[in-house]
């Protein structure tokens, strides 16, 4: 069986009305996705953001007669209609197609990120679970990937950890497993420490190793360690808050910057802390120090 597919090039505020238009059409789904690079993070909850660059696909019964869809949607849109391409594509499993997408992932010398449904690479190595998610990270972004190099390359055995802005919990996970004697996630998003919770338990993480919390409630005493990987506004705006969590000489690592916020970020941090080279990735940043004593 084959089907149409309708794809549209749209702006987020034309989603609603033509998702509407489209399934009085006759639409069997409809689905949006990213028509550039633009990591949406953490989105509020109850909310259903949209990339400022937005691909709105429309899947139709393949004996669909595409000149009349076309017709009927230019009627009801009363306006030109956004670029948009019709094609035949054929019946496949989709979930299967989707599954094969996202394979193992290797970051530094001894961390895998492997979905549920693949076998380790290497079994002796330090495999963590994850499947893909709600947008919360998975380590295929190039900021995930940036701290989880720096987790691999860091001592971190008996080490306590701040993963601050927590998402999936994949980096408190990931350190946990490298070694570190406990970790403190906090994330805005009760969404995320829900997810963080379920990925510590996938990765028989004792629930006394791995404490999640709500910011205004997480306990305020320094650790050896603090990953963030948010945004460069939040980062600066919490400059004061985040130094005050890393011990005199522990480390610091933060991302989700990009490349021309990197002086902003610099000039936040460089007073506390030994700033190491900037790490670079895809127009996006890792910037990394120790505190001074």
């Amino acid at each position: 069986m084959s089907w149409l597919q309708l794809r549209l090039a749209i702006a987020p505020d034309q989603a609603q009305q033509l998702e509407d238009m489209l399934l009085g059409l006759g639409a069997v789904s409809v689905t949006f996705m990213d028509a550039e690079d633009q990591p949406i993070f953490e989105p509020d909850l109850g909310t259903t953001p949209l990339w400022s660059n937005t691909h709105l696909m429309a899947l139709f019964e393949g004996d669909t007669d595409a000149d009349a869809l076309v017709s009927h949607l230019r009627l009801l849109w009363q306006g030109e209609l956004p670029k948009y391409q019709l094609e035949q594509v054929e019946d496949q499993d989709w979930e299967r197609s989707w599954m094969d997408n996202f394979q193992p992932m290797r970051f530094g010398q001894r961390l895998w990120i492997v979905p549920s449904w693949h076998a380790a690479p290497e079994p002796a190595a330090v495999n963590l679970l994850l499947d893909p998610g709600l947008a919360f990270g998975t380590g295929t972004h190039p900021t995930t990937a940036l701290c989880l190099e720096w987790l691999d390359a860091e001592p971190l055995s008996d080490r306590d950890l701040i993963d601050f802005g927590c998402g999936s919990g994949i980096l408190a996970i990931a350190a946990l497993l490298l070694g570190a004697r406990h970790a403190r996630g906090t994330d805005i998003d009760i969404q995320a420490l829900e997810a963080s919770r379920d990925n510590a338990g996938r990765n028989a993480i004792a629930e006394d190793r791995f404490a999640l919390y709500l910011p205004e409630a997480m306990p305020q005493h320094p650790a050896d360690v603090l990953v963030a990987n948010i945004l460069a506004g939040p980062l600066v705006a919490l400059a004061e808050q985040l130094t005050a969590l890393v011990k005199p000489g522990g480390r610091l690592a933060l991302s989700g910057i990009l490349a021309e916020q990197t002086d902003e970020i610099l000039k936040a941090y460089r007073g506390e802390f030994e700033l190491d080279p900037v790490a670079e990735r895809d127009g996006w940043i890792r910037i990394s120090g120790t505190r001074r004593r």
